[in-house]
């Protein structure tokens, strides 16, 4: 007969949710839990599997999930089915629970290709009843090939859908347009200033001192100055990297194994590339810190280590709270917790201090083009526009207008149970991000050194970063406005993995931004003849 390819006996799940929701329900404990594992190889008919009293309580209970239309979800080896709770009748008055759930399994070979649910047994809800639930199992075979067996799940209406294609295409515009006009403004405006700087060379010393001059130039014994706290810059810029890293691989892996067809491999996968990655974190972190002049290189390693570990436990650690206390499928289990734990103290830690020392030792000596000066220069007053905290605030528009249509469908596939599978998508739009804030940083950090302001790092870092803001604002429109979702836990749920992901997505986008203005700076006064 044919039986799970992984797995001893038939594996099933079920998880109560509500439309638009990905939150558990309590009804779980009463409806489906005694429903697990009965499933069996042999065709099974009509049989009862377990009996509910119905008391006042469990009658509320269902009552309000049929108006609120509430319905499962289970997987049979891992193909998920769904089902509605109940229904109500036409004046709302009379509510009736579905108690027999027929399953039909396709099979070819001796693995499963497809399952299908049809809910039957329409019986009224009496208080102080007991309703029997039942089910029913017929095999049948199946030309569906067991790699295409989740074709049937994919939406290719929606997610290759023109809107689709055209945002790729309009940021990919965008990107070409931004590029262009960049470089040239920059290299006009660069030329300018070298053939200006080229020709005050052969001033003479009075002749340059009465001239005027301004500009990016004046700032060159300054521009190379430490960042202030610099532990902490060095610390989110190597996380930045390893996420952009993290980021690039698990894309590329998923294009290439279709993660989507086994349920947690995505995650699975993410950990693994993370925790592998790790050196990529030390070395980007601890080569910034050491050239930067710091001393305190064990505790900036703890830091660049733990940062985003400590951001992602410590939220789904209190998510976890919640969700226990209300009895929800979405609970972490206590052993999760562990491993995960022992996955951050002797894999991530290790690897981070391995990439640290290869940092500190072979990139980690301060090589800048221009000497800094032992006295920092007085910053002058320049327009309220061109001030940091605004360029700040405008930094990360472009680069969130590149992936605002990608994050729709992105945040539909998490939130509402579509199964995201266009990562080539999702690759062309990690690469135009990188390409629009990069162009965006350096556009902002060329106006406020033209300024002559120095405080590129910091600057550059928190206007790409900026992106993540305006993620989290949209995703406040996507609760409101896509979702029906309400209450603690979902609320709590909702905000507090957007928070997680919108804070990783600025993380990275400011250590991206932050790597292309160091090149730019570095590249721009390497080119200039300083005295």
């Amino acid at each position: 007969m044919p039986r799970s390819t992984d797995y001893g006996h038939h594996p099933c799940m079920i998880h109560v949710a509500k439309p638009g929701t990905a939150m558990g329900f309590g009804l779980t404990s009463t409806v489906t839990e005694c429903f697990i594992a009965r499933l069996i190889y042999n065709e099974v008919m009509q049989t009862t599997y377990c009996e509910i009293e119905l008391d006042k309580a469990k009658r509320d209970a269902f009552v309000y999930a049929i108006r609120n239309h509430y319905w499962y979800q289970m997987y049979i080896d891992d193909l998920p089915i769904w089902g509605i709770v109940g229904e109500a009748d036409e004046n709302g008055e009379d509510h009736y629970l579905w108690t027999y759930k027929k399953l039909e399994i396709g099979f070819n070979g001796n693995r499963i290709v497809d399952v299908n649910l049809t809910s039957e047994g329409k019986v009224k809800l009496v208080p102080n009843t007991r309703i029997a639930m039942s089910y029913s199992v017929k095999w049948k075979k199946s030309d569906v090939k067991f790699e295409d067996r989740f074709d049937k799940y994919l939406d290719p209406s929606f997610f290759q859908h023109r809107i689709h294609w055209f945002s790729i295409f309009n940021s990919f515009m965008m990107v070409i347009f931004l590029v262009g006009l960049v470089s040239m403004i920059l290299m006009r405006t660069l030329r300018k200033d070298y053939a200006r700087y080229s020709k005050e060379e052969e001033m003479d010393d009075m002749d340059r001192d009465l001239g005027d001059e301004y500009g990016w130039k004046q700032v060159h014994g300054d521009v190379f100055r430490p960042s202030s706290h610099p532990m902490i810059f060095s610390s989110l810029i190597g996380s930045g990297c390893q996420i952009f890293s993290v980021s690039f691989i698990v894309i590329i892996v998923a294009m290439i194994e279709d993660l989507y067809t086994e349920r947690g491999s995505m995650l699975s996968t993410a950990i693994f590339v993370y925790a592998a990655t790790s050196p990529v974190n030390g070395y980007f972190g601890g080569s910034l810190y050491a050239k930067q002049g710091g001393r305190r290189w064990i505790k900036q390693m703890f830091i660049g280590a733990f940062l985003i570990p400590a951001m992602v436990c410590g939220t789904a650690f209190f998510i976890n709270f919640i969700a226990m206390y209300y009895h929800a499928s979405r609970a972490i289990p206590f052993g999760t917790m562990v491993a995960v734990c022992c996955i951050c103290l002797f894999v991530i830690l290790p690897l981070n201090l391995v990439g640290t020392i290869l940092g500190r030792n072979l990139s980690g000596q301060p090589n800048f083009p221009c000497r800094v000066n032992a006295v920092p220069r007085p910053i002058p007053e320049k327009k309220w526009f061109m001030e940091p905290a605004v360029i700040v605030c405008l930094g990360g528009i472009l680069p969130f207008g590149s992936i605002f249509i990608e994050m729709y469908f992105i945040f539909t596939s998490f939130w509402a149970y579509k199964i995201y599978y266009v990562y080539g998508f999702m690759m062309l739009v990690l690469v135009i991000l990188c390409i629009v804030t990069v162009c965006v940083t350096i556009v902002c950090t060329y106006f406020l050194l033209n300024a002559e302001d120095y405080r590129w790092q910091w600057t550059s870092f928190l206007s790409a970063a900026s992106t993540a803001v305006y993620v989290y604002m949209y995703s406040f429109y996507y609760y409101f406005f896509k979702t029906k979702m309400y209450g603690l836990f979902q609320t709590s749920f909702y905000f507090g993995y957007m928070a997680v992901f919108s804070t990783s997505l600025g993380i990275m986008c400011g250590a991206v931004g932050y790597v292309g203005t160091s090149a730019f700076v570095r590249k721009i006064y390497t080119n200039v003849k300083i005295d």
